[in-house]
């Protein structure tokens, strides 16, 4: 498949497992210059030299980047101030049961999982309508429609 992103610049949120990890590396395939994000420089790393064992003469690099509070949303724009594809696939969650999650938590949750892709698409968007082009996604988990058994037990 074409979807004609060569030389385009992506970032993908939460990218060194899982969901955000395999749109990496099919965009990498696809020949766009990708950019790896996870909470750690080991993970990043890992990350990176899969999608290059996988894509020959990929373009992929990594940041380091926290996004429970703003400041992590801030240090990565600062690296990356422009791109072209943005895929906010960053998550987390615990399996616990919903009366036992304090507020804390539920504030946590919400600042990774919504408020870095809003932050991270309030700043991408702006060069993205000036050049007339780029592309915006959020991604989830199907464990909103397909409830792990371990997540339904009761206290």
């Amino acid at each position: 498949m074409d979807l004609k992103l060569d030389g385009r610049a992506a970032l993908v949120t939460g990218s060194t497992v899982g969901i955000g990890f395999a749109i990496a590396s099919l965009l990498a395939q696809e020949g766009a210059h990708v950019y790896v994000n996870g909470r750690t420089q080991e993970r990043v790393d890992t990350a990176i030299a899969a999608i290059r064992s996988q894509v020959r003469n990929s373009s992929v690099v990594g940041i380091v980047a926290d996004f429970s509070s703003a400041a992590g949303a801030d240090a990565l724009i600062a690296k990356l101030p422009a791109v072209d594809v943005l895929v906010n696939s960053v998550g987390i969650f615990e399996p616990k049961p919903f009366a036992e999650i304090p507020d804390a938590d539920w504030y946590r949750l919400f600042e990774v999982n919504v408020m870095s892709g809003v932050r991270l698409s309030r700043h991408y968007l702006a060069n993205m309508l000036k050049q007339n082009w780029g592309r915006i996604l959020f991604i989830s988990s199907e464990s909103a429609v397909q409830i792990p058994p371990r997540w339904c037990t009761m206290a």
